[in-house]
């Protein structure tokens, strides 16, 4: 089973936009009926999902080497997808409000529905990927676990790495988080990036120190 509760928070934000699409389909308002299906069928797919998400199961530790044991267990933490996730959630409740209680021209609800489902859509997902994302780092190496439909695992000895660069976008750096790349060298180089976890300054210091 996945960390955290996915399918109670896909609950919660999916089925304000069924509700919403039933009343328009429903309700006699000067908005076409059809317009409520959209928002019923993403309100329905976020809720499946989120089920799906909730009970795909966390990937087990890796299988240590010789001589090999794991120094720190980390997630990305949810604290930026969660901000967008509400932004975007605002915006498209204005959007509603905007459609069906107010006469204001389409542009206005059109603008806020796109920056809304943008917002939204990029933010939960952002969840659902951070809840199924496991960072290991050992003595040896710097391992990425991710499982959606299959294991996903990208690992980086510790002897070839060459690089470790923090990066902070703005959005990152407005919510206190940041990510950590890690690079070997030579012609194929290898990378793990470590997204979204607090104090990257201290996690990309103490992967120096294992270099």
């Amino acid at each position: 089973m996945a960390r955290g509760l996915p399918a109670v928070w896909s609950a919660i934000l999916g089925l304000p936009f069924v509700a919403g699409g039933f009343y328009a389909v429903t309700r006699d308002t000067y908005v076409p009926d059809e317009a409520g299906l959209p928002f019923i069928g993403f309100g329905v797919f976020v809720v499946i999902f989120g089920l799906y998400i909730h009970y795909v199961a966390a990937p087990e530790p890796p299988t240590m080497r010789e001589g090999e044991e794991i120094i720190e267990t980390r997630n990305p933490a949810q604290r930026a997808a969660a901000v967008k996730t509400a932004i975007g959630f605002v915006l498209l409740f204005v959007t509603g409000y905007l459609l069906f209680f107010t006469y204001e021209p389409y542009i206005y609800p059109i603008l806020t529905l796109m920056a809304g489902l943008y917002l939204f859509s990029t933010g939960l997902f952002a969840y659902w990927t951070n809840t199924l994302t496991t960072y290991y780092v050992t003595n040896q190496r710097l391992i990425k676990e991710y499982r959606f439909i299959s294991l996903v695992r990208e690992e980086l000895p510790f002897d070839k790495v060459r690089g470790v660069e923090e990066r902070r976008s703005l959005w990152e750096t407005i919510v206190g988080l940041g990510n950590v790349r890690v690079a070997s060298g030579g012609g194929r180089t290898l990378e793990v990036v470590v997204r979204n976890i607090y104090s990257p300054t201290d996690f990309a210091d103490e992967v120096r120190n294992l270099v």
